[in-house]
């Protein structure tokens, strides 16, 4: 049982106390009523009529025969007035020893301006619509534990506007990037969560398992694979707003459960996804944050056009001091790797370690958006290779603050080659790498029928989230973040 304090436990035994004088402590609807902000804003045009608010008490102040309320709903606050002689229903006593600050309520009154000038309604009449009988935290965004306003975010979104206004955007941020594809011929759709081969990213995926047909799934790791069934079957413009689910640790830029957009667009390619990509995160900065430069830290990130761009093989070259054919060399390799003090937790086979000197050594160093292009083969088992260099395949990720914002392809329709990197990456699963795709042959199958030539793009909406609002955690975006469990009451 969840323990409470005395002050808790008094609120507890005022709901039954309620139910006992017939009151119902925790309401019914309560239609007709107005926004806080909406109130503040046509105050004048209000005048002195009666306007009913409802929202949750966040601060009570006042002694003796009157006291002041802050109400406060999504859209904002507004202050209550309440005096022993102009409460009619119910009784002012019974109001001062029932409403507590965190209950939710509804109020019927009009509308005046306080000496100090503050938009006030002075309550006539009140109803107990949810009665609260936790204690709203003073200092919530201070704590020490800071973990607890993942945990509780319900409370982190209570008592910090802030934090609402995020999420919130947030929520603004999806739905232009779904009107902007929508409106250029995209078709949004959906593809399989539980999936029967773990495929279109090199990830460790989540098992489960389906008792009515006796078989292991898997989460999603990603869509492609099915997305790009769809520019088989004959749709050209696709994408999917999906959850996909990654196996992996967890930190500032990393959540299990994480959400993507992913596109594919028939007879595209690389340039054409890398300026979709470009158009389509300058239009949300200007439509969603106004803002061309971002503060994140002590980064300051500039959206300016046209992103930098460079090779695989030059931000290797600049940044670790070692190109992408050295480090074919296995001696060199190894002496790369100790020299930058990287730990190897897979095979020490050249995609390996090309992953991850680019992720310890190169990754960090790009501040503004960057485009990074030209990827060995080895490493992207679904693009299409670069006819002037089949060691490569044309392929971009984008990067800002140090991190990878998203992954591009001119995508691979060759059903032969697929099969062939299909294969190299079990051949690297059974040496025990056990982020390695699985062999697909329904996919290749479905190549084999023809796709066209086409561009695909998936976009990180968490860490683009992150980008765009500043803020250097994934857990700041994610409204219900993975944390370990804590016994008894997580």
């Amino acid at each position: 049982m969840l323990e409470l304090n005395e002050v808790e436990q008094s609120r507890k035994d005022k709901i039954g106390e309620l139910r006992e004088q017939g009151i119902d402590p925790f309401g019914h609807s309560f239609g007709d009523a107005l926004a806080a902000a909406y109130i503040a804003e046509h105050f004048d045009e209000l005048g002195e009529g009666t306007v009913r608010a409802r929202g949750r008490v966040m601060a009570v102040r006042g002694h003796g025969k009157a006291c002041f309320l802050v109400l406060a709903d999504m859209s904002g606050r507004i202050q209550l007035y309440v005096r022993s002689d102009d409460l009619k229903e119910p009784a002012y006593d019974w109001f001062k020893k029932y409403v507590d600050s965190g209950d939710i309520i509804g109020v019927e009154g009009t509308l005046f301006v306080t000496k100090t000038g503050e938009k006030t309604i002075a309550v006539a009449r009140l109803w107990v619509l949810s009665k609260a009988i936790r204690t709203l935290p003073e200092k919530f965004h201070g704590l020490t534990d800071v973990e607890i306003r993942y945990r509780q975010r319900y409370v982190d979104l209570i008592v910090n506007p802030e934090v609402r206004d995020a999420f919130e955007k947030r929520s603004r941020m999806v739905s232009h990037i779904r009107t902007y594809l929508t409106e250029r011929g995209y078709l949004e759709v959906e593809t399989p969560m539980l999936q029967p081969i773990a495929g279109g990213a090199t990830a460790r995926p989540f098992v489960t398992h389906h008792n009515a047909l006796d078989q292991d799934l898997f989460l999603r790791i990603a869509p492609e694979l099915y997305l790009k069934r769809l520019l088989v079957g004959g749709f050209e413009k696709v994408f999917e707003i999906n959850r996909s689910f990654r196996n992996e640790g967890i930190d500032t830029i990393h959540n299990p459960e994480f959400t993507m957009m992913e596109l594919y667009e028939a007879y595209s390619d690389l340039d054409g996804m890398m300026n979709l990509t470009e158009n389509l995160i300058l239009d949300l900065v200007d439509k969603v944050t106004g803002m061309p430069q971002v503060h994140m830290g002590e980064r300051l990130i500039n959206f300016t056009r046209p992103f930098a761009r460079t090779t695989f093989d030059e931000a290797m070259q600049k940044y670790a001091g070692v190109g992408l054919e050295e480090l074919r060399d296995d001696g060199l390799a190894r002496r790369k790797i100790a020299e930058f003090g990287i730990h190897m937790d897979k095979s020490f086979e050249y995609a390996n370690v090309v992953n991850e000197v680019f992720d310890k050594m190169v990754e960090p160093n790009f501040i503004d958006p960057t485009f990074v292009h030209d990827y060995p083969v080895e490493i992207s088992p679904l693009a299409k290779r670069m006819a002037e260099q089949p060691q490569r395949v044309q392929r971009f990720e984008l990067f800002a603050s140090g991190m990878e914002l998203a992954n591009a392809f001119t995508e691979l329709n060759d059903p032969m080659d697929q099969e062939e990197r299909f294969t190299q990456q079990v051949a690297a699963k059974a040496r025990g790498d056990d982020e390695s795709q699985s062999m697909d042959f329904d996919y290749v199958r479905a190549l084999q029928y023809g796709m066209p030539p086409a561009g695909g793009l998936g976009i990180g909406i968490d860490r683009l989230v992150m980008l765009l609002l500043g803020v250097e955690s994934i857990r700041e975006v994610i409204l219900f973040p993975q944390l370990k469990r804590r016994e008894p009451q997580d």
